[in-house]
C-alpha cells in the first residue's frame, strides 16, 4: 500500500506575500502538486497534508531563532495555497483525506503519522510540497528510519536554495534509496 505526504504547501511558504515564502519555485510546482493530490485521492490512497503550525513568540521552539514568524495558528500563512486549497475544500470530509499538524521539520516528530500509515497497511511513501531540503529531507529521513520505501515526486518539490534542492535529491536517491520520478 502506498500513501501520499503533501508537505507544507502554504500561503506562507508558497505566496509571493507568505512570511516564508519559497518564490516562484514554489509556485511553479502548484499544477503538479494538485495534480498528484487528486490523483492519490481518487485512486482511494491515504493523503496525508501535513502543516507546520507555530505559536507566536514560541522562545522554546527551534525554529523560532532560525526563520521569521510562519504558519502560526489560526492565520491565513497556514491555508493550504492555491488550487491544492481550493481542491481541499472539495475532498476533507473523506476518510482517506488527513490533515495533520507538524510542529517539527519531519512530519513524522510528534505526531500519529507512523500510526496512521501502519494501520492502513503502507509501505511507501511517496512525498510532494517543500522545501526540498528542510521538511521534505528530514520527513525523507525519518520514513526510511522507519523501513517505509520513499518515493519523491522531482517536479513537485521545491526550494528557495537550488545547491540545497538538488543536493537534497542526491541524498534521497543515494543515501536513503529513495526513487526520484518525475
Amino acid at each position: 500500500m502506498k500513501a501520499l505526504i503533501v508537505i507544507d504547501y502554504t500561503n506562507d511558504f508558497i505566496a509571493e506575500s507568505g512570511t516564508l515564502s519559497i518564490g516562484e519555485p514554489g509556485r511553479a510546482i502548484e499544477e503538479t502538486v494538485t495534480q498528484t493530490t487528486k490523483m492519490f485521492t481518487e485512486a482511494g490512497d491515504f493523503v496525508v497534508l501535513a502543516v507546520d503550525v507555530h505559536e507566536e513568540d514560541d522562545s522554546y521552539h527551534p525554529e523560532t531563532a532560525l526563520f521569521p514568524p510562519h504558519n502560526l495558528r489560526g492565520s491565513t500563512g497556514r491555508n493550504l495555497y492555491g488550487t491544492l486549497g481550493t481542491y481541499y475544500e472539495t475532498v476533507k470530509h473523506l476518510p482517506n483525506v488527513y490533515f495533520l499538524n507538524k510542529t517539527r521539520y519531519s512530519a513524522f516528530v510528534g505526531t500519529d503519522l507512523d500510526i496512521k500509515l501502519r494501520e492502513r497497511g503502507v509501505t511507501e511513501v511517496h512525498l510532494i510540497g517543500d522545501v526540498t531540503d528542510i521538511c521534505v529531507l528530514h520527513t525523507a529521513v525519518y520514513a526510511y528510519s522507519l523501513n517505509y520505501s520513499i518515493v519523491v515526486h522531482k517536479n513537485a518539490v521545491a526550494s528557495f536554495d537550488s545547491v540545497g534542492h538538488k543536493w537534497a535529491l542526491n541524498h534521497f536517491t543515494n543515501v536513503l534509496g529513495a526513487s526520484i520520478i518525475e
